[in-house]
């Protein structure tokens, strides 16, 4: 096992010893045909041993002959970025939305690490929204903050509405829902383009707001820390001729607060990139008494801490009635819904049932994909002895298949100030992954009311769980993949759709115009009716 463990250590890092150079030119070259069709095999046969629901929702006769006719079709050569426009529609097809692939992406050099290093690029940190096929800004930071709420009318020569339409051929939901890829996609809108054209110096924009046309040039500009800032504003004052001696308390009250701060952060989810909490607690409605819950992924932070610090406070002001926000969340981590839903009943709950999974040893296969970073891979090989006895507990074969264990497939306990008011759920097509299977179990109980738009995840389940990444010998395409099926055992027909609003809406224009937010103003009048 020693020797094994040295040898794969020693293969990992003779493999990633290839040059910045190299490795770019392999991408910016053409691909023969018979490179490319290596790719598309080795890709399938990845899809075949990896996926456990790789014909869920279409036929293995039919996915093959797709395959087989893309092999037919690579007859010149191809950038790895025409390579990937062309395998990209084939793989959607499988209809798994976790099922995720993005073209190779050129390295930088040290000297270009050292010159960008301090530098940032505005245009990544701004959000989009889709509204009526029509591209909004919903956030951005510093001075680009004036853009919020105007519309996006060009990227350089290209409409937004056609670069989205170029992308969706490329993205897949879950079964055959609809929903989800002209949110989706809008709201990574500065993924997607960076993903096509790399990274560029400038961008040139075109925004309308409120009649106006804004052109805006965006370029790479120093970071400016908060104390450079500070610097900068005190370094003609008196105060930095004469700095003031902080006392011993006043000290301690700087430390504290700034201890504040950080935990804070910790608990709610700080993202910097945008300047937004993961997670957020409010009151809102005419008496301030509606406890709304914006939770923008289960990812990141101290989640714990946060859902007890926040059901605590429901209770403290007596709220009836919980409004949770799932609207564009596209997922995380499962053992937070585990213990969200904790809150939201007072019986014993499982959340889903034991995941159908293609391997043994899924979590040695997610950390020693080729396309984690070598210390990840590394880690994985180094702890190999350890994780296949973990594995091998965790899965076990029944009926020809195999099943793994996660958390929530045995009972779990409610909390004990588990939430008993009345409770609404808003959703819409971003609404993905975890976010969809807590619904599918909200729904399961009737333990809330639905606003909103269908999800884009699957109510019956979806592959996740832990994905494994492969990156193509020659075109260095990637591919991702979830390993394990993660369902609810409620299950609905037909398969394939999302979960169902109870109250549909879809924001239009003209609320964005008017500063409305439709579905949280359904709720607002529902409590008041009811009151």
């Amino acid at each position: 096992m020693k020797k094994f463990t040295y040898l794969s250590l020693l293969l990992l890092l003779i493999s990633s010893c290839g040059s910045v150079e190299k490795y770019n030119a392999e991408i910016l070259e053409l691909h023969s045909p018979a490179e490319l069709r290596e790719d598309i095999d080795k890709t399938y046969s990845l899809l075949k041993k990896a996926h456990p629901k790789l014909y869920q929702y279409i036929s293995q006769e039919r996915l093959d002959f797709k395959f087989d006719s893309l092999k037919t079709a690579m007859n010149t050569p191809l950038t790895s970025y025409q390579f990937y426009n062309s395998i990209a529609p084939v793989v959607k097809t499988i209809g798994q939305g976790h099922i995720g692939m993005a073209a190779p992406s050129l390295k930088r050099t040290k000297e270009e690490k050292k010159y960008y290093k301090n530098k940032k690029f505005n245009f990544n940190s701004i959000q989009f929204e889709n509204v009526e096929d029509r591209i909004f800004v919903t956030g951005a930071k510093g001075v680009d903050s004036v853009l919020i709420g105007a519309e996006l009318i060009k990227l350089e020569d290209e409409t937004p509405q056609r670069l989205i339409e170029k992308y969706k051929k490329n993205v897949a939901s879950d079964g055959y829902n609809t929903t989800l890829q002209d949110r989706f996609i809008a709201s990574r809108l500065t993924r997607y383009y960076y993903n096509e054209y790399g990274v560029l110096d400038t961008i040139n924009a075109t925004f309308k707001k409120k009649g106006a046309v804004i052109n805006k040039m965006f370029k790479w500009e120093k970071k400016v820390s908060t104390q450079d800032s500070l610097i900068a504003v005190s370094k003609d004052s008196l105060a930095a001729l004469n700095p003031v001696k902080l006392t011993k308390v006043a000290r301690k009250i700087k430390r504290d607060s700034i201890k504040v701060v950080e935990e804070y952060k910790a608990t709610h989810g700080y993202n910097s990139d945008t300047d937004t909490y993961n997670r957020m607690l409010s009151f809102i409605g005419k008496d301030s008494i509606v406890a709304y819950m914006k939770i923008r992924g289960f990812t990141n932070a101290d989640y714990k801490t946060f859902y007890e610090e926040a059901f605590k406070e429901i209770d403290s002001v007596k709220a009836t009635d919980l409004i949770i926000d799932l609207r564009d969340n596209t997922g995380g981590r499962v053992v937070e819904i585990n213990e969200l839903f904790g809150y939201m009943t007072d019986k014993e709950y499982i959340m889903y049932n034991e995941s159908e999974t293609m391997s043994r040893t899924p979590v040695i296969n997610y950390l020693t994909s080729n396309t984690n970073p070598l210390v990840v891979r590394t880690i994985g090989v180094v702890l190999s002895p350890f994780l296949l006895t973990h594995n091998l507990i965790k899965t076990k074969k029944r009926d020809g298949k195999l099943f793994y264990k996660l958390k929530g497939v045995k009972p779990l306990k409610p909390k004990e100030n588990n939430f008993k008011g009345k409770v609404y759920v808003l959703i819409n097509g971003s609404s993905f992954s975890a976010s969809s299977v807590f619904s599918t179990n909200m729904k399961r109980d009737k333990r809330a009311i639905f606003v909103g738009q269908e999800t884009g995840g699957s109510h019956n389940g979806t592959v996740a769980g832990m994905m494994r990444g492969y990156e193509m010998p020659n075109s260095k395409v990637k591919i991702k993949m979830g390993m394990l099926q993660v369902e609810s055992p409620y299950k609905v027909e037909p398969d394939g759709y999302g979960v169902m609003p109870d109250v549909e809406i879809i924001p239009t224009i003209a609320d964005r115009e008017a500063g409305i937010d439709p579905e949280i103003e359904w709720v607002l009048k529902d409590i008041e009716s009811k009151k």
